[in-house]
């Protein structure tokens, strides 16, 4: 008789069982969506919590996770306040970018930021950007209250670098 074609999905179809293989895989991905959606919100909420805990306050403050990229916006009253919530927020797991679009009252020279390396120690960053090892706790009090102790520092983490005039 020879081979007959047919079309893979319609069989649950047209006999109103079952699912076809793409409606399977839209329900997933609904599902996945879903997932995602609600991960992003708790880690929003989540974000929120460690924020006011650390007394970083930002006026009409809006944290948006799409994927792993998050979204500010809000007002902070300094540049040093915007600064931290950007590095609270991307130094959280997760997160692999901000887009900080938050305005500031009072405006102020930004920080540079400096990614920690394996071997770094505050002393050591304060040596090649200052020129000076004993200047650390400048370092140390710009990253303050996200860092309670000066050596408590990880490789991958982002820290504010004030300019010595601030």
């Amino acid at each position: 008789m020879g081979l007959f074609t047919f079309i893979k999905d319609a069989g649950a179809k047209i006999f109103g069982i079952g699912k076809t293989s793409s409606e399977k895989k839209a329900e997933e991905y609904a599902r996945e969506e879903a997932k995602e959606a609600l991960e992003d919100r708790n880690a929003e909420q989540h974000l929120y919590s460690v924020l006011s805990d650390l007394g970083l306050e930002v006026e009409n403050l809006a944290i948006n996770i799409n994927d792993d990229v998050a979204n500010v916006t809000g007002l902070a009253a300094n540049q040093a306040t915007r600064e931290k919530v950007v590095l609270v927020i991307g130094n959280s797991s997760g997160i692999a970018g901000v887009h900080d679009n938050m305005e500031v009252e009072i405006e102020e020279p930004a920080a540079t930021f400096h990614t920690v390396e394996r071997g770094d120690t505050l002393s050591k960053i304060a040596k090649r950007v200052y020129g000076n090892a004993m200047k650390y706790p400048v370092i140390f009090e710009a990253n303050r209250p996200m860092l309670s102790d000066p050596d408590k520092i990880y490789p991958g983490q982002v820290l504010r670098i004030p300019s010595l005039d601030e």
